[in-house]
């Protein structure tokens, strides 16, 4: 294994060994958050935004692409000056509590973003923005803990696991809440047939609004494993006051440390570009399926259901690859896969798939879940993305955290975060002018694969680690 180009071999040198529960609690972070990527971000809140919310799917697919711009912008600035101060300081708990606390507040205040509700548009975006920017910077913090857990040959295993047990959280919040809590308009039942827990409304979307508070609640009962058994970064000896001093002065050298080496620079690099086009596709693949297929709670809440098994699969397949071939080919097989699969979305439309092929006129509107064959197309590169976006993530911070010394690790998870985010507005950007200019939701696959593209050419130069 490569030794960090930072530290001379220092990276490695830390053989840390934490107990089985200090492990499960780290892990339970994933699990805690999970449910806001899930219910919020992809699958019921931001299609209900788009198709009931916004004056029409294709303004919703523009609004969501702001909100999921601003959020970017705001964490570019955030995240490696938190992450910084939080290296002064030294304990990590303290800075994901106050980011928890965030988390909260926004996903609380989503239930009031009704139709027609004064103002709802604007509450659901803001709470959206606030909660996207106060999970990804706890994220900072949770990341760094890793090189205090467990050695370098664990690192892939340990992230990849935590994706996997994160997408198990997403599947079973899924479950609970088209199960239970959201019902079919029409039918008034929810997905396995009941009536809405709590008397929630359809007609109102009451189920579809209740994701958020869900998300909340979720979060404080399930972060509680990493606050009981995980043992914190020791305190600094430094006053706050100039520990955040020396936090914000060590951006600008961790900035300069990163240029200066070829492997880091690069990879934060490329990163930077295909985090930016995987969020803006999580952002817009339920969008996608409610505007161009006409998809409801059920078949968006099946497509989730079934994403996020292949999607646990592939996290903990993926790290296992990861420690045995290493962090960079497993980031590349995903980016060519996302490529091919962003060409293959792009080739659909409610009556034809791969461009040109026609499909049956019969086919449209038919009876069961996904009855054209455009729609069982998408369902399968849906998969597949879940499949592979997993190891992208995971193989990410495991690939960071080798290169970089552990003492550090806040500050470089936190440029992590700054070239994950530093342009994540680009992207969603990118899609939310492409579909105003176009009037199209098909212009977000043709912007994604560029960026996938770029990310791949500039991953190439990194070091093999």
């Amino acid at each position: 294994m490569a030794s960090s180009p930072l530290s001379g071999g220092d990276a490695i040198a830390i053989k840390p060994s934490a107990s089985r529960a200090a492990i499960f609690g780290w892990l339970f972070f994933d699990w805690a958050c999970q449910p806001f990527f899930t219910l919020v971000t992809t699958f019921v809140f931001a299609p209900y935004f788009a198709s009931a919310l916004a004056p029409d799917p294709v303004i919703g697919q523009s609004l969501w692409g702001y909100a999921t711009a601003l959020a970017g912008l705001t964490l570019a600035f955030l995240s490696p000056v938190l992450g910084s101060i939080a290296d002064a300081t030294g304990p990590k708990k303290p800075w994901i509590a106050g980011c928890g606390l965030v988390l909260f507040l926004a996903c609380s205040v989503m239930w009031f973003a009704a139709p027609g509700a004064a103002h709802g548009i604007a509450i659901a975006l803001l709470a959206f923005a606030f909660g996207t920017v106060a999970v990804e910077v706890a994220a900072v913090f949770n990341n760094s803990m890793i090189p205090h857990l467990v050695p370098p040959e664990r690192f892939g295993r340990l992230s990849g696991t935590g994706w996997a047990i994160g997408y198990m959280g997403g599947l079973i919040s899924l479950v609970i809440v088209l199960g239970f809590l959201a019902a079919d308009q029409e039918t008034g039942r929810t997905l396995l047939g009941f009536k809405p827990l709590f008397g929630l409304d359809p007609a109102a979307r009451e189920g579809d609004r209740i994701t958020g508070p869900f998300s909340a609640l979720w979060f404080l009962a399930f972060i509680m494993p990493l606050f009981v058994f995980t043992p914190d970064i020791a305190r600094s000896s430094l006053p706050m006051r100039e520990a955040v001093r020396k936090g914000i002065s060590q951006v600008r050298s961790t900035i300069a440390d990163a240029r200066r080496h070829e492997s880091v620079g690069r990879f934060l690099l490329a990163n930077m570009v295909y985090q930016d086009a995987l969020v803006a596709l999580f952002a817009f693949g339920g969008i996608y399926g409610a505007g161009v297929f006409g998809w409801r709670a059920t078949e968006l809440g099946v497509f989730g259901i079934l994403l996020t098994i292949t999607g646990t699969i592939g996290a903990l397949i993926g790290g296992r690859l990861d420690d045995r071939f290493g962090a960079k080919p497993v980031i590349m097989g995903a980016i060519i896969v996302l490529i091919t699969v962003c060409l293959g979305v792009l080739s659909l439309g409610p009556g034809h798939i791969f461009f040109i092929v026609p499909t049956a006129p019969s086919e449209m509107g038919g009876a069961g879940l996904y009855p054209s064959t455009p729609e069982k197309v998408f369902v399968a590169l849906g998969l597949i993305i879940g499949a592979v976006a997993g190891p992208l993530q995971a193989s990410s911070r495991s690939l960071l955290a080798r290169l970089v010394p552990a003492h550090e690790a806040g500050r470089y998870f936190g440029l992590l975060a700054l070239s994950g985010k530093v342009t994540s507005f680009l992207a969603p950007l990118a899609v939310a002018i492409a579909t105003s200019l176009s009037g199209t939701q098909a212009a977000a696959p043709g912007v994604l694969i560029a960026f996938f593209a770029v990310g791949g050419w500039l991953l190439g130069g990194v070091k093999r680690v």
